[in-house]
């Protein structure tokens, strides 16, 4: 099997922490650096004035020098705010959602629908002021891709499930439901919103690095993971690290090299 380098990248939408702005060529640096074969992106824009009209999926493929990708919005409108559940017919619009970029190639790819918290949530806003508001948790969902044979992964999973506490759980769970028939090995990348000590405790699972992601000047917690479903033969991972703070995010980047 060929070494196979993973990574999972939440890109708050492109957004840098220190001036508020999204540069296209900040994004482009940054998976650049993370030199991954596989990366997960979560809060990601296709067409958002707020990222400059951007679709960041494509930006972020064509830097990891990927022969695939996919982006699958969860939402159009803005995130937090006005906004509705996306129309296949109607793909034009400000989107958000997650994506999949590899540089080996897909066999098929796999849209999963892990539903949305029914509860309002807090979520703080800076413009014009700092509020907090409570919002409709976005829907969430997950994207399978199969890879071609021939890596130390067959099936690899992007997700970003819910901030609200036991709904992500209840949305893992589901996960696990959804990709049981998918060949493996099988890892699922991606914020999870859950912390290191919580996913230790999942029995479908096994955490393939454990070290914090956020906030990315002074991680403190891990909500972003990379987990191997324990149905298959465990893997020794060779490289296991967070990136240094990138040029966009509150998050780090994390990064597994396996086979």
């Amino acid at each position: 099997m060929a070494p196979l380098r993973l990574a999972t990248f939440n890109l708050l939408n492109g957004r840098s922490v220190s001036d508020g702005r999204v540069v296209e060529q900040r994004l482009i640096d940054a998976v650049r650096l993370l030199e991954a074969d596989v990366l997960a992106l979560q809060e990601v824009d296709r067409d958002q004035s707020r990222s400059g009209h951007l679709d960041l999926t494509a930006i972020a493929a064509e830097a990891a020098g990927a022969v695939d990708s996919r982006f699958l919005p969860t939402l159009v409108g803005t995130p937090g705010f006005d906004w509705q559940v996306p129309d296949p017919t109607q793909p034009d619009g400000p989107h958000y959602g997650i994506g999949l970029v590899s540089r080996r190639p897909v066999e098929r790819w796999v849209p999963i629908d892990l539903g949305a918290s029914p509860t309002r949530l807090p979520l703080v806003v800076e413009t014009p002021q700092r509020r907090v508001l409570l919002v409709r948790d976005e829907p969430r969902v997950a994207l399978a891709a199969v890879l071609a044979p021939g890596a130390a992964v067959r099936t690899v999973v992007a997700t970003h499930l819910s901030f609200a506490p036991g709904w992500n759980l209840a949305q893992l769970r589901r996960l696990r439901r959804a990709v049981a028939s998918l060949p493996g090995p099988l890892v699922v990348l991606g914020d999870l919103n859950l912390p290191g000590w919580a996913v230790a405790r999942l029995p479908a699972w096994r955490s393939l690095a454990r070290t914090p992601t956020y906030p990315a000047d002074e991680p403190r917690v891990q909500l972003d993971h990379i987990l191997w479903r324990t149905a298959d033969r465990a893997p020794v991972p060779r490289v296991v690290s967070t990136t240094p703070q990138l040029s966009i995010s509150d998050h780090r980047a994390l990064v597994v090299e396996l086979g």
